[in-house]
């Protein structure tokens, strides 16, 4: 098993891009204040050592070696054993909607995508807790059973999409009653559903399916995502272009949060409904209502004697800066020859 000890560490990544634009700037500069010296074809005769593409490929080897060296930083290492191991938690399957409606971008980038970076953050903080993941649309499908996998719930979650369920609608029911017979059968452990939509159910009783669940022993929580006042739906047409969903009429549709069904369904399962108003989506509330579950003891396979790989990033960010030193913004040496040989043909003419 692959992870990172100090994953944050990645986020420095995110400067390669700003290095390249400020490097391009300062190549565009650098072009413009030659053109104001001269003619470019004179400027650069009189200049036959100056390469234009060494400075490139030098910044290249530069940026390749900022890359292994923020990965070395973040910590790279490998579980050499897999080994059985008691843990003590809770289960929880998180339930969430990706119907055509999740695609509206009153929440940034859109209510879905702010979803599941929610929920990813969910994932990190699970502790022992086991998680499973089911999506819905106008039907429910199980995505990912109830596992202690959290690297394999991230790849899961990475892939969601309204593409992957083939019936659109919205089954806030449907998506309720599956996850209930989803949770491991024999384990005393406390259970909870956290349903993740805009609520606009148009399928089945979502309220009836949170009292049966509640039956089980089953809290359910509700987040609602999206604004109130509605917003068009984005779609792509035939030929590519961006447009908005409309109904038979030709009119634009509009969706909005219905918190009144949403609270109605975390009151019916005994747990709370939060508004997606912030960063985390209100899964911080809904995580602290969790960590007062019972929890229960069981067996999980874990890695274990992690071996750690954080030299090889490091011995690959020096072998490039190396590389870099050692090629110089000059021609190289047959190249120069060339240039002296042309210049001087052209003054024996």
């Amino acid at each position: 098993m692959f992870q990172f000890s100090h994953i944050e560490y990645l986020y420095a990544l995110a400067l390669i891009p700003l290095f390249v634009v400020f490097f391009a700037g300062a190549l565009l500069a650098r072009k413009k204040r030659l053109q104001r010296f001269g003619d470019t074809e004179l400027v650069s005769r009189l200049m036959p050592d100056a390469s234009t593409r060494k400075p490139v490929l030098k910044f290249v080897l530069l940026m390749i070696a900022c890359i292994f060296v923020a990965l070395g930083v973040a910590g790279p290492k490998f579980g050499t054993k897999l080994q059985e191991t008691k843990r003590t938690g809770s289960e929880i399957i998180i339930a969430l909607d990706v119907s055509n409606s999740m695609m509206a971008e009153d929440i940034q980038p859109n209510r879905l995508e702010r979803a599941k970076q929610a929920v990813s953050k969910l994932i990190d903080r699970l502790g022992e807790n086991k998680i499973g993941l089911i999506v819905f649309a106008g039907e429910a499908y199980t995505q990912l059973p109830i596992t202690t996998d959290y690297v394999s719930a991230k790849m899961f979650l990475s892939t969601i999409s309204p593409d992957i369920v083939p019936i659109q609608g919205t089954a806030i029911g449907t998506a309720i009653n599956l996850a209930v017979n989803s949770f491991s059968p024999t384990s005393e452990a406390g259970k909870a559903i956290i349903v993740i939509t805009d609520g606009e159910n148009h399928e089945d009783n979502p309220v009836q399916a949170a009292e049966e669940a509640l039956k089980h022993g089953i809290s359910v929580y509700a987040i609602g995502v999206g604004s109130t006042q509605g917003t068009p739906i984005p779609v792509k047409t035939t030929s590519g272009q961006r447009d908005f969903i409309k109904d038979r009429s030709g009119n634009t549709v509009m969706t909005r949060l219905d918190e009144k069904t949403l609270q109605e369904v975390a009151m019916a399962g005994k747990g709370i409904y939060v508004r997606a108003t912030t960063a985390n989506m209100g899964l911080n509330n809904v995580y602290d209502e969790i960590g007062k579950l019972d929890k229960a003891e069981y067996d999980a396979k874990v890695y274990t004697d992690f071996a750690e790989m954080f030299q090889w990033p490091f011995g690959a960010a020096l072998a490039f800066l190396l590389i870099e030193l050692l090629i110089s913004n000059r021609k190289n040496r047959f190249r120069i020859f060339g240039s002296w040989n042309a210049n001087e043909a052209h003054l024996a003419e």
